[in-house]
């Protein structure tokens, strides 16, 4: 039997390490043709002969998110190299936490950019190559348990989370009649170097004892994800086995948040 995703090509921005890396393994390891698209070209190149060392096929793209012109250019050179586009994952993004009342319009402003204004420029783009082609296609969003409950020392995250999801909601409306889904999951403690960053930060501004254990603590399941626990919800959306489901954020978080 053949895998779920031979013959597709996939792009999985913020591919290079965390959530993004083992997306990519897993789609490379169900056959897809695999592009990281990446800021940092070295870490998606490692990324890229990793998956090729084990078998797959893939490439990496130096792609910033923020910017039209270089999310097409990815696009363009998976087109190129693959022959067609079949998904895109708008997985890239980060956090920068501040005490509520410390939150200024420099850090909202960068948060924001990326994870919402990329995922925007990113589902359009990818869109505009879904419909050129006429074959339809699927966009996965990475958002987050915070875009479901705020946080006090992640306020622009979580607000940039909710924004997601709602980005999902209105992009699965506006995209169906071109037959392109449009859905989400929302991680919640992944152990990946994100969450390493994270502790330092809020250590930075005195709210260490919030951070990644205080956070597991809370998980129903007893224990952080770690990126392989994210992978196989991942591969649902890319394939053909969700072709009925769109506008939905499908929540991977142990059992965090119950809504």
């Amino acid at each position: 039997m053949a895998a779920r995703m031979t013959g597709r090509t996939v792009i999985v921005t913020g591919g290079a390490s965390g959530i993004g890396a083992g997306i990519a393994s897993a789609l490379a390891g169900e056959g897809a043709n695999v592009v990281i698209a990446d800021l940092n070209l070295e870490a998606a190149t490692a990324q890229a002969a990793k998956i090729a060392g084990a078998g797959g096929k893939a490439i990496a793209a130096k792609v910033d998110v923020t910017n039209r012109e270089s999310v097409v250019a990815g696009i363009a050179l998976a087109v190129e190299t693959y022959g067609q586009l079949d998904c895109y994952f708008n997985n890239a993004g980060f956090n920068k936490p501040l005490k509520f009342l410390d939150v200024t319009e420099e850090n909202f402003n960068a948060i924001m950019k990326v994870n919402v204004w990329g995922v925007l420029v990113g589902t359009q783009e990818a869109a505009k190559q879904f419909i050129k082609q006429g074959t339809g296609g699927k966009v996965v969003n990475t958002a987050s348990i915070a875009g479901r409950t705020g946080y006090p020392s992640f306020a622009p995250y979580s607000a940039s989370k909710a924004s997601v999801i709602s980005l999902t909601q209105a992009a699965a409306r506006a995209l169906a009649e071109h037959k392109i889904t449009v859905n989400a999951f929302s991680p919640g403690v992944v152990a990946t170097p994100l969450w390493t960053t994270l502790d330092k930060d809020l250590e930075e501004i005195g709210e260490g004892d919030s951070g990644f254990d205080s956070m597991s603590s809370a998980i129903l399941l007893g224990r952080p994800a770690e990126p392989k626990d994210i992978a196989p919800t991942a591969l649902f959306l890319a394939s053909s086995d969700s072709d009925y489901i769109t506008g939905q954020t499908m929540a991977i978080d142990g059992g965090m948040i119950l809504v």
